[in-house]
């Protein structure tokens, strides 16, 4: 099965899951909301860089849309991480024995945003973080969550905000999302890359990524940038 031919089988998935189900089960990121912010960050720094961080939250296409729409994010990109280097390739990963997982390496300016501040936007609107292997209508290890940290300081983050969140109850269920070493990072084919963008009117990109930038813009003006191309879609 080729992969063009593996999303539009998860294209329909989503067409029939939202015409068969009530209003509750419409996709995760139609109820976002804006969670607190990280009680443990570090502050932005005093000079422009670049830094790296790697996440991971079902489909690599929303995930990489909702953050090429975050201010200080510098450039998105989908990949895979998890897994070795011979198997990091779509066909392969999509059958989910790899231990890879959809992910996106996000090139940032911490003098403009925090790793905190990006964590705060990946469990707000990214994704789901109390379900298992799956996001929305993919399942599958491959669509699990995952903060891969490049250092002991985004371990620190990340672990000391899935506490917070833990504690302060902010999801009905427990957090699944896992916080595990970052070996390698490997790009996926250039077709994945900004294909929300590039796809906006795709079915599965209006009714499971769209979506998610739109709660972006609504729960977090400040951080919010429009593009030339914005992933906007408004359902009719």
């Amino acid at each position: 099965m080729t992969a063009i031919r593996r999303r539009s089988i998860h294209a329909l998935a989503s067409l029939l899951i939202l015409a068969g189900t009530s209003a509750c089960s419409l996709p995760t990121a139609s109820a976002a909301s804006a969670l607190p912010a990280p009680k443990v960050d570090v502050p932005l720094a005093a000079t422009h860089s670049e830094q790296v961080a790697v996440l991971a939250g079902g489909c690599f296409w929303g995930v990489e849309s909702v953050f090429e729409h975050v201010k200080g994010v510098k450039k998105v990109w989908s990949g895979y991480a998890g897994g070795n280097a011979d198997t990091a390739h779509y066909d392969l990963v999509s059958d989910g024995n790899t231990g890879h997982a959809e992910s996106v390496k996000i090139l940032y300016d911490p003098a403009q945003v925090s790793y905190g501040q990006l964590l705060q936007v990946f469990f707000s609107v990214a994704m789901d973080p109390t379900q298992l292997n799956r996001q929305g209508p993919d399942a599958g290890t491959q669509y699990r969550s995952v903060v891969f940290y490049g250092n002991d300081e985004q371990k620190r983050i990340a672990s000391a905000y899935i506490d917070q969140l833990t504690q302060a109850k902010a999801f009905a269920d427990p957090i699944v999302t896992q916080v595990v070493p970052l070996k390698a990072f490997y790009v996926a084919e250039a077709y994945h890359q900004d294909y929300a963008r590039l796809h906006p009117n795709q079915p599965y990109i209006v009714f499971n990524d769209a979506p998610k930038v739109r709660n972006l813009k609504q729960l977090f003006p400040n951080v919010y940038k429009t593009e030339e191309s914005v992933v906007d879609v408004q359902l009719h």
